[in-house]
Order: C-alpha cells, then sequence, then structure tokens
C-alpha cells in the first residue's frame, strides 16, 4: 500500500454529530426475524444474527442490474450460480478438447475449432472451461475470445472464475503482465474485472489488498462500482476501522452511490457499538432508506455490544413511537447481551416489557436467564421464571429443570436452608412432570441434603429418580455412599450399597473402600472387615486406601496385633504402603497412647533410627515418595505429642520441618498453640500464633479457640476481649464452641449479667446457643444464687428449640436442692425422665460430647460404665435424696430411691445412700420403713455395714422394741461368730 493510499483512506475522521432527529419516512416492515438469533448467545463481530437477509443482499450487491449486464437476465444467468466446475457440462470438455488440439497457441485453428460453440456461449461454459483447461495462457486467451464474441457479456461469475484460475485475490493482487495483456484487448474489461478483484479482497478480509488494487484501478482511470465501494465499507468496517470506512463512504457519496441494506446494517451497528447512534440514524436519513425492525434490531446489537444499555432501550421505545414494534427477536438480542454483560437488573425491565406486549422468549433464553440468576445467587427469580414458562407457551423441560437444582446446590459452598427447600419443591415438581435429574445433579443434590441432615431424603432420591428410568452408574452410588458416610449415617449408606447391590451395579473398589473406612471411623471394625472380605471374594482387589483404614482403625482400639497381621496381609498381596499408611500408623499409636512406638516409626521414615521394634513395617524397600513424611505426617506426629502433653517434643518436629523445608501448615500450628495453651504456656502459645501469622497462614476458629479457652483459665479477661477483637478484625466469626468458652469463662469468674449478655448476643448474631452453653449458663445463674433464673432458661431453651439433655437437669437439680426448692427439683426429674432419660452407654456418651471432663467430674457425673446398662444418672439421684433427706421428707427420699433401684443394677457405692437414711429413719423413728430398706438392700445382694444393724438396733430401742431388739443383737453375734470362724479355716 503507497504512502499516499495509507494517507488517504487511514487517517482518522470523524462524523459531524447531529440532534437527534427522525424523518416521516421511518416506517415499519414485517420481517421475518425468528432465526436472528445465535444459540450460543454470544455477539458475534459483524452481521453473524442476519444470515438470511445477508445472502440476499450480497446477491443483489452483484446483480445486473447493478453493473450493467442485460444480456445476463436474457441467459438467465444472474440468478443461477455457475457451477463449481467439479462436474463441467459436457460442451466446456469439448471447447477445453478444441483449444488443446488445434495445438496453435489459440490462432486461427483454434479460432476456426470454436467457432461452433459461439451459439452455446453463455457464462457457465465459460466459467468451466476456466475452472478445467488447466493451463492459464489458454484460459486468459479464451476469456479475451469469449468477450469478443457477438450477444455474449461477460458475468461476474467470469471474472471469479479468472482470477481464481490466476489466483488472485486469496493472497495477492493481480500480475501486473495480466493487467496489461487484459487491457491491451479490452480496457472495458479490465476495469470491471479490477473492480471483481476488489470485491473478492474484501470478501476474504484482505482490506489492505483491496486499497492498492483500488489505487490501482484508479491510476488506469477506471471508477469503482457502487458494489465495490459497498465491499469496501463493509470489509473496513469488519475490522472496526471505522474512520477508513467512514473515509470510503464520503467518497463513494460525492460519485452518487448508495449503499446497500447490509452496508448500512453493518455502518448503523459499528457506529452504535462507538457511541455514535445520532450519526446512525443521519446516515439512514442521507441515505433515504426506509428503516425496519431489522436495522433497528442490528443497531440495537451494536449499543449493547457497547455496553450503551440506557441507548438500547431508548431506542426500544423509539420504535414504538414510530410504529416499528420490536419483535421477539429483538428482545432476544436484547437479552442475550444483558445477560453476557451480566446486567440482571436491566434483563428483568426488558423482560417484563417483553412478555407485556405479547413477545415470548423462546425455551434457550428461559434456560439461560434461568442459568444467569441461578450464577447470581437469586434462586428466587430464577424460580419464578421457570414458572412463567408455562404462560409463555414454552413447557419447562429437562434442561431447565437441571440448571435450577443445579445452580442451587452445584456449588462448593452449600446452600441456606430457605435456598435448599426451593430445591426439594423443584424436585417434587419435577418429578410430578416426569422428569429427571443428571447424573451429575442427582450427586450434587444428595450431598446437600446430608449436609443439612435430610438423609432419608438423600437416600430416597436415587430410588426416586430410578422410577422415572434413572439408571446410576456405580459412580453415582458411591459418591452418595460417600455423602452419607460422611455424615455419619452409615446405616443408611449400607442400605443404599445393598439396593446398589440388588440393581446389578457392581461395588468398585472405590465404593467398598469408602464404606469400611467410614465404618472404621464409627468403631464397627467388624463389620468393616466383613465388606473386606466380601470385596476379595468379589474379585475386587483391595487397595493400599482400604487396608490403611482397617489398620488404622485396629490401632485406635488398641488391636495392635491385629493390625499388625492385616499389614503383613497387605504386603503379601503386593500391596505396598505409601506415606499415607505411614501416616495413619503414626496417628494410630499416637491414638492409642503408644507415643513412643508412634515415634519410631517416624524416625524410621526419616532414617534417624534403626530399631527392630518397627522392622514389620519396613519389610519392603520403599522409594523416597513413600517412606518421606508429609506435613500430614508431621502433623499427626505434632498432634500426638500435643495431647499427650509432650510439647517440647512438637516443637522440636516444628523446627525440623523448617528446616527440611517442609511448610507447615495450619493444622500443625493450631495443634502447637492447642498444646501449648493446654499446659498452660502461654507464652509459647503466643508465640507460635506469631510465627503462624508470618508464614501467611490466618487464624482458624480452632486457633482463636483454644486460646480464649487457656486465657479465661487463667482469668486474663483483658486478654481474651483483645483475642476476641482481634478476631472480629480478621473477618472470622466466633463459633458456637467460643462463645460457650466465654460464657463458661464469665460464669467462672462471677461475671454472670456479663455471660448473660454475651449469649444473648451471639443469638443477634445468628449463632444459637447449644445445650453446652445453656447448660454453662444454667450453672452459672445456680452458684450465684440465682435459681428462678436457671428454671427460666430451661424453659426458655425448649422455646427455642433446644432440649435439655440430662447433664442440664442434673446441674439445674443441684442448684435447686442447694437453695431448698425440693419440690422445684422433683418437677425436673419428672422432665428429665420424660426427655433425656439416656437407657445406654452408648447415648450416654453422646450427650456428654462438649462438656469439659473436669466439669463433668465436678459434677459427679462420670461414674464407671462397664455394664452398657447402667444409667448415670446415679448422681442425680444421690443429690436429690440427700436433700430430701436433710429436709427431714424422708418418705420423699425412700421412694427416690426404690426408684432408682428398680430401674439399675445395684451399684456397690450406692450402699451409702441406703445406710444413711436407714440411720435417719431408725432415728426418726421409722423403724419399719427402714426394715424395708434393709430388706431391699440385702435382696439386691449386698452385705450390710455393721453399722445398718447397730443404727436398727437403736432405733428399735428408742420405739421400747426391746425383744426385737435383742432378736436383732441375736443374729448379729452369731452372723459375726460365723464370719470369725471362717476366717480361721481359711487361715
Amino acid at each position: 500500500m503507497t504512502i499516499k493510499l495509507f494517507f488517504k483512506y487511514a487517517l482518522p475522521t470523524r462524523f459531524l454529530g447531529h440532534p437527534f432527529k427522525i424523518s416521516s419516512r421511518f416506517i415499519c416492515s414485517d420481517n421475518n426475524l425468528d432465526k436472528l438469533v445465535d444459540p450460543q448467545l454470544k455477539f458475534p463481530e459483524n452481521n453473524e444474527y442476519f444470515p438470511q437477509q445477508e445472502n440476499k443482499l450480497k446477491e443483489s450487491s452483484f446483480s445486473v442490474q447493478d453493473l450493467g449486464f442485460l444480456q445476463d437476465s436474457i441467459l438467465g444467468s444472474s440468478k443461477t450460480e455457475p457451477k463449481t466446475g467439479k462436474f463441467p457440462h459436457n460442451d466446456a470438455f469439448l471447447v477445453i478438447n478444441a483449444i488443446k488440439n488445434s495445438n496453435d497457441g489459440f490462432g486461427e485453428t483454434t479460432d476456426k475449432s470454436l467457432r461452433q460453440f459461439r451459439q452455446k456461449l453463455n457464462p457457465v461454459l465459460v466459467v468451466d472451461v476456466l475452472r478445467n483447461i488447466h493451463n492459464l495462457e489458454l484460459g486468459v486467451k479464451f476469456f479475451k475470445w469469449a468477450g469478443r464474441q457477438i450477444g455474449y457479456v461477460h458475468n461476474v461469475s467470469v471474472y471469479d472464475a479468472l482470477l481464481d484460475a490466476i489466483g488472485c485475490g486469496v493472497n495477492n493482487g493481480l500480475p501486473e503482465h495480466f493487467v496489461h495483456d487484459i487491457g491491451k484487448d479490452d480496457k472495458e474489461v479490465l476495469g470491471k474485472l479490477l473492480n471483481v478483484l476488489i470485491r473478492k479482497c474484501c470478501k476474504n478480509g484482505l482490506w489492505y489488498l483491496a486499497l492498492e488494487e483500488l489505487e490501482r484501478l484508479k491510476d488506469f482511470g477506471y471508477k469503482p462500482s457502487g458494489a465495490t465501494y459497498n465491499a469496501l465499507v463493509q470489509v473496513f468496517l469488519q475490522v472496526n476501522r471505522l474512520e477508513t470506512a467512514s473515509l470510503i463512504y464520503k467518497e463513494m457519496s460525492e460519485l452518487n452511490f448508495k449503499m446497500d441494506k447490509l452496508t448500512i446494517n453493518s455502518f448503523t451497528r459499528l457506529l452504535c457499538k462507538v457511541g455514535k447512534w445520532r450519526e446512525a440514524l443521519d446516515l439512514i436519513d442521507k441515505e433515504e432508506f426506509v428503516p425496519d425492525t431489522v436495522i433497528y434490531t442490528n443497531m440495537i446489537s451494536g449499543l449493547c455490544e457497547g455496553s450503551f444499555f440506557e441507548e438500547a432501550m431508548n431506542f426500544l421505545n423509539l420504535m414504538r413511537t414510530i410504529s416499528c414494534i420490536p419483535n421477539r427477536v429483538t428482545y432476544q438480542v436484547f437479552l442475550c447481551a444483558l445477560l453476557n454483560r451480566r446486567k440482571l437488573g436491566r434483563v428483568k425491565r426488558v423482560l417484563n416489557l417483553m412478555i407485556s406486549e405479547g413477545c415470548y422468549p423462546g425455551q434457550k433464553i428461559f434456560n439461560s436467564l434461568v442459568h444467569a440468576y441461578c450464577r447470581s445467587g437469586d434462586y428466587l427469580y430464577a424460580y419464578k421464571l421457570l414458572k412463567k414458562m408455562d404462560g409463555c407457551g414454552c413447557q419447562p423441560g429437562y434442561v431447565v429443570y437441571n440448571i435450577l437444582i443445579g445452580g442451587i446446590c452445584g456449588n462448593e459452598e452449600l446452600p441456606s436452608k430457605d435456598v435448599l427447600e426451593l430445591a426439594e419443591n423443584v424436585y417434587s415438581e419435577m418429578l410430578t412432570a416426569g422428569l429427571v435429574l443428571n447424573k451429575v445433579n442427582v450427586v450434587n443434590f444428595a450431598r446437600c441434603l446430608c449436609a443439612c441432615g435430610k438423609y432419608e431424603d438423600a437416600f430416597s432420591v436415587i430410588k426416586e429418580m430410578m422410577s422415572k428410568g434413572f439408571v446410576p452408574d456405580a459412580s453415582t452410588y458411591s459418591k452418595v455412599i460417600g455423602f452419607l458416610c460422611n455424615a455419619s449415617k452409615v446405616d443408611k449408606a449400607f442400605l443404599l450399597f445393598q439396593e446398589m447391590k440388588r440393581n446389578g451395579v457392581v461395588p468398585d473398589v472405590y465404593t467398598y473402600t469408602i464404606l469400611i473406612d467410614s465404618f472404621c471411623k464409627s468403631g464397627l471394625i467388624q463389620q468393616a472387615c466383613n465388606w473386606f472380605n466380601e470385596m476379595i471374594e468379589k474379585g475386587c482387589t483391595p487397595n493400599v486406601v482400604t487396608y490403611t483404614a482397617i489398620i488404622h482403625a485396629y490401632l485406635k482400639q488398641r488391636k495392635i496385633s491385629d493390625a499388625n497381621e492385616l499389614f503383613e496381609s497387605m504386603l503379601m498381596q503386593g500391596c505396598i504402603p505409601n506415606v499415607v499408611t505411614f501416616t495413619a500408623l503414626i496417628d494410630g499409636y499416637c491414638k492409642a497412647g503408644h507415643i513412643e512406638k508412634a515415634f519410631q516409626i517416624y524416625a524410621r521414615m526419616k532414617g534417624s533410627l534403626d530399631t527392630p521394634e518397627v522392622d514389620l513395617y519396613f519389610k519392603v524397600e520403599l522409594d523416597d515418595g513413600n517412606k518421606e513424611p508429609s506435613v500430614v505426617t508431621y502433623g499427626a506426629m505434632v498432634d500426638g505429642l500435643c495431647k499427650a502433653h509432650k510439647v517440647k517434643e512438637a516443637r522440636n518436629i516444628l523446627d525440623v520441618m523448617l528446616v527440611e523445608g517442609c511448610e507447615p501448615n495450619h493444622i500443625v500450628y493450631d495443634a502447637l498453640i492447642d498444646g501449648f495453651c493446654k499446659v498452660g504456656k502461654l507464652d509459647d502459645a503466643q508465640e507460635i500464633f506469631a510465627k503462624m501469622s508470618e508464614c501467611g497462614y490466618s487464624p482458624s476458629v480452632y486457633t482463636y479457640s483454644s486460646l480464649i479457652d487457656r486465657l479465661f483459665k487463667d482469668k486474663r479477661l483483658d486478654l481474651a476481649v483483645r483475642v476476641l477483637s482481634k478476631m472480629l478484625e480478621s473477618s472470622c466469626p466466633p463459633n458456637v464452641v467460643i462463645y460457650t468458652e466465654m460464657v463458661d469463662g464469665l460464669c467462672k469468674v462471677g461475671k454472670i449479667d456479663e455471660a448473660n449478655k454475651l449469649m444473648l448476643m451471639m443469638e443477634e448474631k445468628g449463632c444459637h446457643p447449644n445445650v453446652v452453653t445453656y447448660t454453662a449458663m444454667i450453672d452459672g445463674f445456680g452458684k450465684a444464687g440465682k435459681v428462678n433464673k436457671c428454671l427460666e432458661l430451661i424453659e426458655r431453651m425448649g422455646n427455642k428449640g433446644c432440649a435439655p439433655n440430662y447433664i442440664t437437669y442434673s446441674v439445674a437439680i443441684k442448684h435447686c436442692c442447694a437453695a431448698g426448692l425440693l419440690d422445684e427439683a422433683l418437677q425436673l426429674l419428672e422432665e428429665m425422665k420424660q426427655i433425656s432419660w439416656p437407657k445406654h452407654r452408648a447415648s450416654h456418651l453422646k450427650v456428654i460430647e462438649g462438656f469439659r471432663r473436669e466439669y463433668l467430674i465436678s459434677l459427679g457425673l462420670l461414674e464407671d460404665m462397664s455394664n452398657q446398662n447402667f444409667l448415670p444418672i446415679i448422681p442425680v439421684y444421690r443429690v436429690l435424696i440427700d436433700s430430701y433427706q436433710k429436709a427431714g421428707r424422708l418418705e420423699f427420699a425412700v421412694e427416690l430411691l426404690k426408684e432408682i433401684s428398680s430401674s439399675s443394677p445395684f451399684p456397690h457405692l450406692d450402699k451409702k445412700i441406703y445406710s444413711s437414711l436407714i440411720e435417719c429413719l431408725s432415728v426418726s423413728n421409722k423403724i419399719d420403713l427402714a426394715f424395708e430398706l434393709y430388706a431391699d438392700m440385702i435382696k439386691k445382694g449386698a452385705v450390710p455395714e455393721l453399722t445398718d444393724f447397730v443404727n436398727l438396733v437403736k432405733g428399735l430401742i428408742s420405739m421400747n422394741k426391746w425383744e426385737n431388739a435383742l432378736e436383732l443383737s441375736e443374729s448379729l453375734y452369731y452372723m459375726l461368730h460365723a464370719s470369725k470362724s471362717t476366717t480361721i479355716q481359711l487361715l
């Protein structure tokens, strides 16, 4: 491209701005635009939204009328696309043979041979010859010969075929020797050929080559045609060179050429895209073009692409004012653009306007709208859109239901309770419609249901889907089983596993391993082993994860020989242990209390210790990747040492990690901080806290919990408040555990009002107190002598949906008894028996979760529970009986003793209760009741103490029953004599 040409067409210019005006000629036309919207909902460059109109306009751009080839209409070729040359006409072969057989370089012989074809000569025949002659020189000569024949005129397709034969318009222009050769023969033909070449370059996007050919066209004294100018304008618009396109347009206007519809569409769209919509309207007016829905839709598309959404909305209103009503495609173009730019607020406005005018989106648009609002988190509006589909004549289908449920449940973050309920409603509607979730959404939906405690629903999802024709695979079953297992619902996981096998879906090693690992974590090792054996029988080979899960479980239950036996079996099967296995060994030995053994395995992994005690685990030669400790291995060792209060050794391991370049993670830091806090070394804990922050780890709730707990134990309330403030500054909201620690800590230092205010505050912050929080507050009120507050708080618990457990009742009963409120204590006992009476050891252990051991010991609630049927509520009765006894209400005390003794085996410790009551009854002249208790004690197999006999004798004497007293004394004498004789014999 010459420098002159560059400066002429490439320098930027601007359209002159004009005030906004609407021509009276702007009227509506009934154009069918149903296919304007790209199904991918993305705005392409240029005119991809208008394929039908583009094709029609391209034909008219190169029509016979524009080029002056009137003969084409007679020959009927103007509307007929020439053949490709792949299957040429027979006459073309005859012409080619005549040319080649003449062998005179297109001399007289050739001319004579071709005379027979003059009557048959037409553009189609010429095109076929040019594309099949395969001799460029002969082809050009034939082209020139044909152009000289009377009654025949070249059309566009012929020029295009010649340029293809020469190889022009794709990578290069027309060679000079061809220009001179053709120009010397017929200058008019050369001008037409160059025009076609320019358009061909434009069509191929070669705007720079088109400019060079334009310059050559003008140098030869020719003028570009209107079609050529239109092609040039379009190619520069396609590459966003608006200034150059404007210069070309200015030049063509000066020559009185008009833009065709396709060019106007492209021009106005690009002007709108850069915000020059007023110039676009002026351009339409200047070209005396009658705008219709198509061009307005195109302009709205340009405005949207340029993010001029307010102007696009104004164009919608403008169309109505001139009775050019937007149609479905207009709105869909607008909606698609808004969706692509996530302008969802405007989407609602446009959609409501669209529907109010009776113009309804199609199913694809609805699907895209639902997806967009799900992605933005506005699930309620997405659901409203789904419901609107029916009213718009668009039945919701499989896709939109899956989009909505997948949008709610497919995120890593779990949905809220309300949003999940919405998903359940949608799921119910989907079932009614006979539709199913896809495989991914079955898994996602089940995961969310499990996380919200709706295990029964999660379990039934697969069964319901199967009733609708859904066929789950092993992967789907395995993932849902995994969710149930992670939620500790191993019973439901087991049922689903059985269902899986009944349906003929073969469990794989992944499924078996999930179940085995989950049952091991639940302490159900025997069932886990049964599945382990089953998978082997079924030909499913356990992997290292399967073995590791069972070995870890054995160690935690101190079944070391079983763990070792399984480890040897793993080696025999050729399953090589990895770093995860050794980490599980270390963690298992730590949890079993064998810290020394865990440390030996760790040291052997490090290569710093060679002891035969752990040779079993290192029989197989391992590569470095399998025996080099990972950060998890270090974490298990640190955690085990800290829990054994060996914090100095744990700190040494941290130093080793840093030296060896193994960066500790937040779990390691948290374990160390908790360990130092537990042993009261707060300074060391703060040092680790600082190091953790330096390494870029943000303290977690667990970190803050350890620090706050220690600070309250040390009665450092000022520091505890500072830590809490730092926690809030770090956008780490306290959880119920931290709030409970603070409530309990404040109560222990006598700041009851502050503790109560804190508990009220945590509710305001959306963190609901649990039973441990309430119990700590009740205990605090009781110790402060505010027993009425204890009773009010128990009632408040019920109103808040937090049921008191037997520890809560035990605390409240203890304080009621201390305050002399025995009737209230007895009423609490009755409530306790109805609501929170733990019947087995397992339920008792579940209840005491969350309560500190020291606290339970202080209440006397940690009894020897070796007997599974033992009720761990004896201390409650003991307190009540003792209180009634001290209050002189002995009959109530006796009734309570009979009640508890009839409900459980007689504990050795409670002989004291019997003895104490027998003494009180004897002194109170209630000797008959005293003997009833004595008989009950004997019946339960207890051996009375000597003091029991003495108290009974005293009671009989006080009531002047001397004869009975003598009989009891005599029986006591014989009993002691027999006992003495037995002792002598044994000696």
